[in-house]
Parts: C-alpha cells; sequence; structure tokens
C-alpha cells in the first residue's frame, strides 16, 4: 500500500484550475490580517491571562504569553513559507500532503476537522451564553434558551452560525467586511479597557515577579483532580503538580498559547487570495503581531491593577474580576459586550476554515468529490451550509465545554507536523519559489516542532485519550473509503492534467 505517497507542487496548484472547483481570489493582505486578529481576540483576552496569573505564573505570566507568542510566530512562520510556496486551500493538511505523504496528510485534514468542527460548536455555545449574560447585565429580561419537555434547546448558536453560514455562501469578500468591521469594534473595546486598567496599576502587585514554586494544591482553582484531569507528561512521570516558579511560567505558556490558535485558520484561505505569494505571509505576520501586543497589554494591566493570590481567590478569574476588585464594577458591562462582539467574529472564521479544509480534502478525493463543487459566487455552498447545520446543533443540543481540550490537541499536532515539513520540502524542492522562507532552517522548525509537542504533553490524559479515539475513528474512514477514492493514487490527477481539463 502507497500510504505516503505525496502530490507534486505541481500538481497542487493545478488543481485550483478546475472548473466548478475553484475559488475566486478576492483577500488581500488585511483582509488576512484581519481575519487571524478576529479569531484570535475572543472571550479569552478577558480571561486566559488573569487564569494563567492565578493558577500558573503570577506577574510572570507576562513571560508566559512572550515565550507563548514566540513559539506561535515561529509556527506561522513555517505556514507563511508553505503558503508562499503552495497558495492551495487547506492549510497544514496541503502541505504535509506534497511532504510526508497521504496517510499523515489524512491525520492533519482530520484533525483540522476536530479542531474547526469543536471550535465552532464551543465558541457559537458560549456566544449564546454570553449574550445572555450581557442582556441581564443590562437589566433585560433576555434569554436564549427554549426548552420542549425537559430538553433545553439554545437558539443563539442557530442564529450566529445561520447569519454567518448566509454570508460565507454569498462571498468570502463580503464576509470578511462584515468581520473586519466587527474586529476594529472589538479592538476598540479592548484599548479602552487597557488604557482605563492601567489608571488603577500598583507596581507593588507585580512583587515578587516571579513567585516561588508551590504544590497545585496549594491553591484551590489549580488542585488537579484525579488521573484524567492530570498533564500527560506528569502522569507518565509521577511527578506531582505544581504552579509558580519557572516551571509555572511554562505551563502559563502552555495555557496561554491557546490563546493564539486560530493563524492556521488564514492559510486555509491562501487559495482565496491575491497575489497569494506576498499577502498571506504579510497577513499572517501583522495578525499575529496585533494579537501578541494586545495580550500582552492585557496581561501587564490584569496583574498590575490586583495580586495574583487576589486572583488565585475568585471562582473565575478574569480581567472583570481585577475591575470588580478595585471598585470598577461598571467595567463588566463593557467587557461583557466586548465578548459577545469577540466571539462572533470568531464564530464566521472558524466557519470558513472548516469549509476550506473539507473542500480540500474532498477536492482530492479522501471525502466525497461532490462536495467540492463551487456555486455562481465561487464558494463551496454545500459544504458551507452542511458544516453550519452541524455545529449549529451541535452547539445547541448538547453540553460540549469538556470537549474544548480538543480544540488544542488538533492544532498542536498539525503546528508540529508543519513545522518538521518546512525542512523536508526545502531538501525535496529546492527549485520550488519561495517568496517568504523561515530563518535558520532547519534548527528552528525542529525547535519549533518539539516546543509544539511538549505543550501537547501539557494536556491531560483524558485530551489524550480523547484524541486517539478520534484518530481510529479518521483511519476507519480512510482505510474504508478514502484509500481507494484518493484520485493521487488512481491516477486521475495526472490524467487530469494531460487532458488539459486542469489550468496550470
Amino acid at each position: 500500500m502507497q500510504l505516503f505517497r505525496t502530490k507534486s507542487v505541481e500538481q497542487t496548484v493545478a488543481e485550483t484550475g478546475e472548473e466548478h472547483r475553484k475559488l475566486k481570489r478576492t483577500l488581500n493582505a488585511w483582509d488576512l490580517a484581519v481575519m487571524g486578529v478576529a479569531v484570535a481576540v475572543g472571550a479569552g483576552i478577558f480571561s486566559v491571562g488573569a487564569q494563567a496569573a492565578a493558577y500558573h505564573a503570577g506577574p510572570a505570566v507576562i513571560l508566559s504569553f512572550i515565550l507563548a507568542a514566540v513559539v506561535c510566530g515561529a509556527a506561522v512562520m513555517c505556514y507563511a513559507e508553505f503558503s508562499s510556496m503552495i497558495p492551495v486551500a487547506g492549510s497544514a493538511y496541503t502541505f504535509t500532503y506534497t511532504t510526508i505523504g497521504e496517510i499523515v496528510a489524512w491525520v492533519i485534514g482530520w484533525d483540522l476537522i476536530l479542531e474547526m468542527l469543536m471550535a465552532g460548536s464551543v465558541i457559537s455555545k458560549y456566544w449564546g451564553v454570553y449574550l445572555n449574560d450581557f442582556m441581564q447585565l443590562m437589566g433585560l429580561n433576555f434569554n436564549t434558551n427554549v426548552y420542549v419537555g425537559s430538553f433545553r434547546l439554545d437558539i443563539a448558536p442557530i442564529i450566529i452560525v445561520t447569519f454567518f453560514t448566509i454570508l460565507l455562501v454569498l462571498g468570502t469578500k463580503l464576509s470578511a467586511r462584515v468581520d473586519g468591521a466587527l474586529t476594529i469594534l472589538k479592538i476598540g473595546i479592548v484599548v479602552f479597557v487597557i488604557v482605563v486598567g492601567f489608571f488603577y496599576v500598583k507596581a507593588s502587585n507585580y512583587s515578587p515577579f516571579i513567585p516561588s514554586s508551590l504544590p497545585a494544591g496549594a491553591v484551590k482553582g489549580a488542585t488537579v483532580t484525579g488521573t484524567m484531569t492530570e498533564p500527560l507528561w506528569q502522569w507518565v512521570t509521577g511527578m506531582a503538580p505544581s504552579i509558580y516558579g519557572v516551571p509555572g511560567i511554562i505551563s502559563g505558556a502552555a495555557l496561554v498559547f491557546f490563546a493564539f490558535i486560530g493563524f492556521d485558520v488564514v492559510a486555509t484561505t491562501s487559495e482565496e487570495a491575491k497575489d497569494p505569494h506576498r499577502t498571506v505571509p504579510r497577513g499572517i505576520i501583522l495578525g499575529l503581531s496585533i494579537v501578541t501586543v494586545l495580550y500582552i497589554l492585557v496581561a501587564i494591566v490584569t496583574t498590575g491593577m490586583v495580586s495574583y493570590k487576589d486572583l488565585a481567590k475568585a471562582d473565575e478569574p478574569s480581567l472583570a474580576t481585577g475591575f470588580e476588585l478595585v471598585g470598577a464594577t461598571w467595567a463588566a458591562k463593557i467587557i461583557s459586550f466586548g465578548i459577545v462582539i469577540g466571539l462572533t467574529t470568531v464564530v464566521m472564521v472558524l466557519l470558513l476554515g472548516l469549509t476550506r479544509v473539507v473542500f480540500a480534502m474532498s477536492r482530492d478525493g479522501l471525502l466525497p468529490r461532490g462536495l467540492s463543487k463551487t456555486g455562481r459566487h465561487g464558494t463551496p455552498a454545500s459544504i458551507q451550509i452542511i458544516g453550519g447545520v452541524v455545529v449549529a446543533v451541535i452547539a445547541s443540543c448538547f453540553d460540549i465545554g469538556i470537549l474544548s481540550d480538543m480544540v488544542n490537541i488538533g492544532t498542536l499536532s498539525a503546528f508540529t507536523l508543519v513545522a518538521i515539513s518546512v525542512p523536508i520540502m526545502r531538501r525535496k524542492r529546492p527549485d520550488v519559489p519561495r517568496s517568504f522562507s523561515v530563518p535558520g532552517s532547519p534548527w528552528i522548525p525542529i525547535l519549533v516542532a518539539i516546543a509544539c509537542f511538549w505543550l501537547m504533553l501539557n494536556l491531560s490524559v483524558l485530551t489524550w485519550i480523547r484524541f486517539v479515539v478520534w484518530l481510529i475513528i479518521g483511519f476507519v474512514i480512510y482505510f474504508g473509503y478514502s484509500y481507494g477514492h484518493s484520485r493521487l493514487g488512481n491516477a486521475s490527477l495526472e490524467d487530469d492534467a494531460r487532458a488539459g481539463t486542469l489550468s496550470k
């Protein structure tokens, strides 16, 4: 069996010209940067820094953010190099198909579907939760939950998913404009909150900057409850969980790293970018730079307003907790509104990313080919609608909070393999033009892969068990359907190219 058969760069690029299966190039670098900010700046910017400070690193969470940004930045550069060389939908799936082989590409595609399906469902669910919270803070009797007997249906995810599904069917450029307007609004809210927060900062709250290491059980919210919630590496080595100190900075980086995930979604839109060899790298790097600055500023404000010890005593530490502790309770309303707007844009980008990965896999024959047909608006309407329905149903009918870690492990596995693929492709195809190259190859990509795998090991045992089950299901589908229907395997790509049905 040819499990590691690879597509050539020429075959991959040629597919983008297939009639009724090609996407319109309408996005510029700013559109892509806004898309990256849109997916990375959501509810997490108001909470993840406070949680990392309270339960992991104290004021040194600022270093955790810098460390996470460096790792993510290096990983993003790997994506940028591939996107400049192979500007095709599918992101990490497409990149690994041209380097390591089909079976690994399938695993990555399957992981990306997991990441974006679960993320879209989780974020859509939380959008409804925070919308209800915001309405109640404003004194309005508003609830999006509908009860049918004992069954609870939340209609908020249905509303938000339907809205963006329709926009995405009508065209990516139109969706990007709506997303851009909302993203600028939420950045304005974040900047306003940061500026106001600086008026409450006290230098004494930054001392000690790196608190002494303590057992995890010493702080209520950091207590590990059972084997299944332990980080995998601690369970394997038998180490006792601890917080603060240098290990706390590293574990804090593992937590806040997930604030940066989503930039791989930008790479899935490479096929819809104008002059992708330049716009995709610029858009990805610009977006990451904006997000990094915003998160570090929020971390500085959060840990400067109140002591990390006071944050650790709160049930759910957040930036709003800091404002409440200094008596500025009015800020909760602004933060709540910012969260609703923030999550709105995240939903759109995740729906877009999900469909582009499925589109690429379908066009290759690994999923039914009929799904990859594009309509008169130049979008894969059938996939967009099916994906929207699945996300809306999961978000509206199921309690999916426990699945949020699945988003993280899916993303990190993709980051790891893309990083490894950079030096492999440099060796296989040094002749292919690259408008952007990762500096320090092969060492930087290898270090990125190691760092991402280390972060995976910091996820819980239960998350790894679920991940393995998802992979088993994926292998059943691959060997039961995808291997036999692969266009690369049955030589359809070569036949089409010779017949001239693909534009080169």
